[in-house]
């Protein structure tokens, strides 16, 4: 019988942000954590509910990392634990915190009209996040290119051997804080043609290998148009994220794939991109080193485990 230990009985939520997919464990004081395996397990599409990650929803006060986070802003009352599906612990997720924020508001945890901001604290640190509507925006933080200045001016800093396309592609590194590679491809047939996969048989090698691997964001620029006397660019986005495999969209893999397509199109690219996913579509704003990221997020089911 499957065992999901610690998170038996637990009520849990489902959710997603551009069907980038969720599991939200309610924790306020900090009583369940949940091993890797149990994640890992709870998160299996076979043998569990299935989701791309698991999140706890817990108060910053009740964990040494949300300490942390408190120290850094003492606005940041609620504390987003995020597992990737293996149990592994991810620094951020641009659509988690987007579905982490509407069950605070939805469940009642916390007063947010429209217009209003809160602070959510993360391993990548505080996140300020506005209600637009019935969209969220995330003040993302500050991105930076790994491999330095040298790598925006190159374009790559490392190569990559995609299964299902032609020889090796230059990617460029960006950390959102969470690492990602981005690599471009000439058209959305290759695009398609693409398979990601972290069976190590048949992964996408990268030269030199991350030190704490990588997202991967395959990217075909879609050009520029004018909306609302802005100019706004536009790409099509797949990714293989960490610790989870494919998904259907990854917050910061948008933001990692605007700013690079933005980077390759030099001096006079948009600071505003309509980023296109499997799963939807989300906005990005970038602001110097400092990026944002505006998506919707929804709540599907209210679950119990068994076993």
């Amino acid at each position: 019988m499957t065992s999901f230990g610690v998170l038996t009985g637990r009520p849990l939520v489902t959710g997603h942000g551009t069907e980038n997919d969720f599991l939200l464990l309610p924790d306020p004081d900090g009583a369940v954590d949940p091993s890797a395996a149990e994640v890992a397990t709870a998160c299996d599409r076979h043998a569990g509910i299935g989701a791309d990650g698991l999140i706890r929803v817990v108060r910053s006060d009740a964990l040494p990392d949300g300490s942390a986070a408190l120290a850094a802003d003492p606005a940041a009352e609620w504390f987003m634990d995020y597992r990737n599906a293996d149990g592994s612990v991810a620094e951020m997720c641009g659509n988690g915190v987007r579905v982490f924020v509407h069950y605070l508001r939805e469940s009642g945890l916390a007063d947010l009209p429209d217009g209003g901001t809160i602070v959510v604290g993360t391993r990548g640190g505080p996140r300020r996040v506005t209600r637009v509507g019935e969209q969220y925006t995330v003040d993302m933080g500050t991105w930076w290119l790994p491999s330095g200045e040298g790598a925006a001016r190159d374009g790559h800093d490392v190569v990559v051997e995609i299964p299902g396309i032609d020889g090796p592609r230059g990617g460029l590194s960006l950390a959102v804080p969470n690492p990602h590679t981005v690599v471009a491809l000439p058209d959305e047939a290759a695009l398609a043609t693409a398979r990601l996969s972290h069976d190590p048989a048949d992964a996408p090698r990268y030269t030199p290998v991350p030190p704490d691997g990588t997202n991967l964001e395959l990217v075909v620029p879609l050009g520029e148009q004018v909306d609302g006397g802005h100019t706004v660019g536009a790409v099509r986005m797949r990714v293989l994220e960490r610790g989870v495999g494919e998904t259907r969209s990854c917050g910061t893999g948008t933001c990692a794939a605007a700013l690079a397509v933005r980077i390759w199109g030099g001096a006079g690219s948009p600071d505003t991109w309509r980023v296109l996913v499997p799963g939807g579509e989300v906005r990005v704003q970038v602001e110097g080193d400092r990026v944002h990221l505006t998506g919707p997020a929804e709540l599907t089911a209210d679950v119990t485990l068994r076993g």
